[in-house]
């Protein structure tokens, strides 16, 4: 097993659909897709708000 966590997910099919149609035209998976979504959120976050701390015990 590998050392990413994992979530499951519950969305409109017409979202995932959509999903679908942008991964494939970045030549992406949907999950990656998703994870470059929310690293791109998480920045804009950090820009405004600062850095979100995370405790080693976090994690």
């Amino acid at each position: 097993m590998d050392s990413k966590s994992r979530y499951t997910l519950r969305t409109d099919p017409v979202l995932l659909e959509k999903l679908g149609y942008i991964a494939e035209y970045e030549g992406r998976t949907k999950n990656r897709e998703l994870e470059q979504m929310i690293k791109r959120r998480i920045a804009a976050f950090e820009q405004e708000h600062g850095e979100i701390p995370i405790e080693e015990n976090d994690r």
